[in-house]
């Protein structure tokens, strides 16, 4: 998963859209090298969209593909007779996901509002949570409509509220964290993007970690921490941020809730 911030609907919004788009790639690209190890937790969800495969597709794009790993196996599950393409803003993960990935995948730096594709073009698109990172909703799934077939699917992972609770917690700075939206406010999107079939399904996934540190690590990419202005944070704040997220220690470790929705599509 990586982030695919899109397009706005005007000159203010899009000047916005640019630098949040430019920031977050960038952040991205740093990450890159050892975001798949640090990914368990999305790792763990993307199974989630396996489960749900059509049993035959021709051509299969990868939304926000990160280092490539959930789409070589969308390329290993439909063999040599399908065409698997990656696309990801962050150039420095599509160059992880080509030095992970060599064989015959293909590769595309692109934006999730304007994607580079021909109308009609594909049978498939998954995306792994990376529709949080996307401000306009309705322009992203107005385009994965558009390059998708007739009676071709689509399955989305994304997050809705509730998600990384503890961390906000912990933190006690909400705002440092993503607006996820409501099961509604997709389905109303996905409509008015037209198509033909709406299934939004929910569930809680919940990890444990030994420490704050190893959480921090995890959710980056997932909408904690997001690259922004503002002063750096101090020892004192993260001993703070500690001392709070210790109070919600279980058996099994430091919580790290995701509320999951995954939107199965059909246009």
């Amino acid at each position: 998963m990586t982030a695919l911030p899109c397009h706005g609907l005007d000159a203010g919004t899009d000047a916005r859209a640019h630098d949040w788009r430019a920031r977050v790639a960038r952040a991205f690209s740093r990450a890159a090298p050892h975001y798949a190890r640090r990914a368990t937790a999305q790792h763990a969800m993307g199974k989630r969209l396996l489960e749900r495969l059509p049993d035959h597709a021709g051509d299969v794009l990868d939304l926000g593909c990160g280092p490539g790993d959930l789409t070589a196996v969308l390329a290993t599950h439909y063999g040599a007779a399908c065409t698997v393409s990656g696309l990801d803003l962050a150039p420095g993960m599509l160059a992880e996901a080509r030095r992970r990935h060599p064989g015959a995948i293909r590769w595309i730096c692109g934006d999730a509002a304007d994607l580079p594709l021909p109308s009609a073009s594909l049978d498939l698109v998954v995306s792994n949570l990376a529709l949080q990172w996307c401000p306009d909703l309705d322009a992203v799934l107005a385009e994965i409509r558009r390059v998708s077939r007739p009676g071709g699917r689509v399955l989305i992972n994304t997050l809705g509220p509730g998600t990384l609770d503890e961390v906000g917690r912990a933190w006690s700075r909400p705002a440092a964290l993503l607006e996820f939206r409501d099961a509604a406010r997709h389905r109303r999107a996905a409509h008015a993007a037209g198509f033909r079939r709406v299934e939004i399904t929910a569930r809680l996934e919940r990890f444990h970690y030994p420490d704050l540190a190893a959480v921090m690590a995890s959710i980056k990419g997932v909408g904690a921490q997001v690259a922004r202005g503002g002063a750096r944070l101090s020892r004192a704040d993260v001993a703070r941020a500690a001392r709070r997220f210790e109070t919600l220690r279980t058996d099994a470790g430091l919580p790290v809730s995701y509320h999951l929705m995954t939107l199965d599509l059909e246009r």
